[in-house]
């Protein structure tokens, strides 16, 4: 269980029945990029909102450059910062933040990342538009600091409003990993227990999972008010031959929440079909990548855990409607060495995240 330091009122000016948006952010070795975030931040256009900082024990000076940022703002009140008693990694330091959070809504961004500065003005004023929404979500731009392109990241487009069964089936076979384009409403995350795995893999694809499961309401903004930093260093970029193993974990407690949820009853398939894509089919490109000898066995053993978990995956209607995903099965359980070496080779050649 983690230590929660004690709070300290004064730290606030902003009135807590006052707080429209909590953003949230765990920093961890960030200081050539995190004043760039914060600039972001101290340009935001809606009034009213606190920003969390997490000081996840960095090695360097990015919280040093926060508060020397900040200095001499008018905004420099609406800044916290904790301090866990140890190092969390990110998804369990937002959720060690969110116990402080007093916003009606709740954001995450990540530190060495930056945001447009009518981002959450503009988030907010839609989300209330609709009775409060649940989540309100936007695009995001992917940016490559060693070649200065960019790409548009998109979350699918339904529409706005309740989110019915029709919309949800949709989106939970289509989502990407975007956790940071959503805005989530506080009280709703609480009410339903969503919140990071402790495992440190797809911690973020199990966080939005969970919220589109049990989202009642949505609205959108289609415009890429996020901007995505790929950098050298970061997560995503980092090699770890053993993520294959804890994206696996994830994934199946993601299986355990949608069962406990009530979810898993009416969206079986949906569930199923998103443990093959980013669980299974996932681990094997995770494994493939980050590993240079590859060995039959561990292939295997990947496929076995999965056969176990979703054993009537040939029935389900959407690996039915899926020809790459039909192929990527049949090859995986009858050619687990040629297929595990035809993904490092897309893998590598694309360029993946590992």
């Amino acid at each position: 269980m983690v230590q929660i330091e004690p709070f300290i009122p004064n730290q606030r000016t902003v009135m807590e029945n006052e707080t429209k948006i909590s953003v949230i952010l765990p920093v961890y070795g960030v200081e050539k990029y995190i004043e760039k975030c914060v600039d972001s931040l101290l340009s935001q256009t809606l009034d009213n909102i606190e920003f969390i900082f997490v000081d996840d024990h960095t090695k360097d000076k990015s919280i040093d450059l926060v508060k020397r940022r900040i200095e001499g703002s008018p905004k420099a009140s609406q800044f916290v910062f904790l301090r866990p008693e140890h190092n969390l990694g990110a998804g369990m330091a937002r959720n060690y933040a969110l116990q402080f959070a007093k916003g009606e809504y709740v954001a995450y961004v990540d530190s060495d990342d930056w945001i447009e500065a009518n981002m959450f003005e503009e988030m907010y004023q839609k989300a209330k538009e609709y009775n409060s929404a649940d989540i309100c979500i936007c695009q995001a731009s992917k940016d490559f600091i060693d070649t200065n392109k960019s790409e548009i990241l998109t979350n699918p487009q339904v529409e706005p409003g309740e989110f019915t069964d029709e919309k949800r089936s949709y989106f939970m076979t289509h989502y990407v990993s975007l956790f940071w384009t959503f805005l989530y409403r506080r009280d709703f995350l609480l009410d339903n227990n969503i919140a990071y795995p402790e495992d440190r893999s797809a911690d973020d694809s199990f966080f939005v999972a969970c919220a589109i499961m049990k989202a009642q309401s949505l609205s959108y903004v289609d415009k890429p008010f996020y901007h995505y930093l790929i950098r050298p260093g970061s997560i995503c970029t980092t090699k770890d031959n053993t993520k294959y193993q804890k994206r696996l974990i994830v994934f199946e407690k993601l299986l355990a929440f949608a069962k406990e949820s009530g979810t898993y009853a009416k969206f079986k398939e949906e569930v199923d079909f998103i443990y093959i894509k980013k669980g299974y089919i996932s681990s094997l490109f995770n494994y493939a990548i980050n590993n240079s000898e590859l060995a039959t066995d561990k292939i295997e053993k990947i496929t076995a855990e999965f056969e176990r978990l979703i054993p009537d995956h040939k029935t389900n209607r959407f690996v039915k409607r899926s020809l790459p995903t039909r192929l990527i099965l049949w090859n995986a359980k009858h050619f687990p060495m040629a297929t595990a070496k035809l993904l490092q080779i897309i893998g590598t050649k694309r360029k993946m995240a590992v």
